[in-house]
């Protein structure tokens, strides 16, 4: 397939969003439960919760790029019961609401205690907004995935580890943003963050090699017999019909060559597994706020390169009989 530069931000900016609010959230949980100490900045969950923001809004912004009619953008909502684009449309609104409530019970103070569990913790107003936006994070994570995992004659995209992956990517980048943000608010949480985006990059790459490994040993359902419906046992393809490129050409080939094709493979295997790891525990061991984000920046560039490698690697049937020009 031809990746789109639009969808490619748009997946890998909302990710990085996604992941940030997870990484607060379960600082503030664990410091519910005390097994974190509480925070320094005041604002430290108000400023966090708005950096994820900007994140998403960005990844929205982005989307319109790819649209031929942005005015219209807002029928797409319209098929939920089957599309899961349109589910998608629905549930990140949603999502970016419910962050930005919970900054801004954060940022303006206002945090009532709503019930005591066993006079051991309380729930308080903040901690009931946050596990509402838990839950529609990863509802967007679920219909981001679905997107492409539903689609049955893309075997490359269609498994479960195509909607891990998505999930993994975005902890993992919203994790080591969270520990660079930590660390530049001198919070006790930096290695905390640090330690879980460790942990979520270990298991991102278990998944994406997984699915790599998988799409390289799939035997294609499609032939070329079945492409053009001729049954014939021995077919030599000469031309793809026609002299000049079309919509077919363009919009159902990667463009690149075999060598940029297997070169960004493992370019996006160093860069978003093992470089921004050493990079992490370098600047955790050497108390450097910059090599954090230097580790992000790293990471989320690795990410660029990988989410153009999904969609590329997904070949579609109708290739079959324009493989030849």
């Amino acid at each position: 397939m031809h990746p789109a530069f639009s969808i490619i931000f748009l997946t890998t900016l909302i990710g990085v969003g996604q992941g940030l609010f997870l990484a607060l959230y379960t600082g503030q949980l664990y410091s519910v439960f005390r097994l974190l100490p509480g925070q320094v900045s005041v604002h430290f969950y108000a400023l966090g919760s708005l950096l994820a923001l900007l994140f998403l809004v960005a990844g929205l912004a982005s989307s319109f790029f790819h649209l031929g009619r942005p005015e219209r953008a807002w029928r797409s909502a319209a098929r939920w019961r089957t599309s899961w684009m349109s589910r998608e449309v629905i549930v990140l609104p949603a999502f970016m609401g419910s962050v930005a409530i919970w900054g801004l019970i954060h940022f303006i103070g206002w945090n009532p205690v709503l019930f005591t569990f066993r006079n051991t913790f309380a729930v308080d107003l903040s901690l009931l907004t946050g596990a509402v936006a838990t839950l529609l994070c990863f509802a967007l994570f679920l219909c981001t995935g679905m997107i492409y995992a539903c689609i049955k004659m893309l075997q490359e995209w269609a498994t479960p580890l195509t909607v891990f992956n998505y999930i993994l990517f975005g902890g993992a980048s919203g994790f080591l943003l969270a520990t660079a943000y930590a660390a530049w608010q001198a919070s006790g949480m930096t290695w905390f963050f640090g330690g879980w985006s460790v942990i979520l990059t270990v298991l991102a790459f278990f998944t994406r090699t997984a699915s790599l490994f998988r799409n390289a040993h799939l035997k294609h359902k499609s032939i070329l017999q079945t492409a053009i419906g001729i049954r014939h046992s021995h077919i030599e393809q000469k031309a793809q019909g026609s002299m000049t490129g079309s919509f077919n050409t363009r919009e159902y080939f990667h463009g690149a060559s075999q060598r940029k094709y297997r070169s960004i493979k493992w370019v996006f295997l160093v860069l978003v597994f093992p470089l921004p790891l050493v990079l992490l525990s370098v600047a955790l061991g050497a108390h450097i706020p910059g090599l954090l984000v230097a580790a992000f920046g790293v990471q989320y560039i690795g990410l660029l390169m990988e989410r153009w490698f999904f969609f590329a690697q997904a070949n579609h049937p109708q290739n079959l009989y324009y493989q030849t020009v």
